[in-house]
């Protein structure tokens, strides 16, 4: 008798956990998206997947092909792109950002994240992007490289930002 009487008791308290659980509320995220840096592994290839998480508590995170008016569609606009990753070097014991120039045939390391759909009532988004960087370093005499990076939503909040580890060069 006591064995069915503490199963019973232990699937009341079981039902009572998941009904409060329940009843918890939304969590508040701010509409800014945070993101944080995960990884960024070498491929066999020699590519590298750039890999960050990310919450957003609108949930407007991403680009979609019919966002094609301003500030999002010209290719030289400052928010066309929503994902940005600026390269750094480490010189002299001091990281220092190297900008490129598309003008002068360089590419920079700026990428398009398609939309994530939030699911449900709650607008908040959390999830992982998955960048395949083909090229990844440049060409100079200093042998150590990391990326800032931030995202932007469809608003133009910017994200905090974060960096990958520190990273030698081929």
């Amino acid at each position: 008798m006591k064995i069915n009487f503490h199963i019973v008791f232990l699937a009341l308290g079981c039902a009572t956990v998941f009904g409060l659980s329940r009843c918890l509320p939304e969590p508040n995220l701010p509409d800014n998206p945070l993101i944080e840096f995960q990884s960024f592994e070498l491929n066999a290839d020699g590519s590298r997947e750039l890999i960050i998480s990310f919450t957003d508590g609108d949930g407007d995170v991403g680009l979609d092909q019919n966002d094609t008016l301003a500030p999002h569609f010209c290719a030289d606009c400052e928010y066309h792109y929503n994902l940005k990753c600026e390269y750094q070097e480490l010189q002299e014991g001091t990281w220092v950002q190297i900008d490129l120039d598309p003008a002068a045939g360089q590419i920079p390391f700026y990428y398009r994240v398609p939309p994530a759909v939030p699911t449900g009532d709650n607008p908040a988004l959390d999830g992982t992007i998955a960048i395949a960087m083909n090229s990844w370093s440049l060409t100079s005499a200093y042998d150590s490289l990391r990326f800032r990076i931030t995202l932007f939503d469809r608003s133009l909040n910017e994200s905090n930002e974060t960096f990958t580890n520190l990273v030698l060069k081929p």
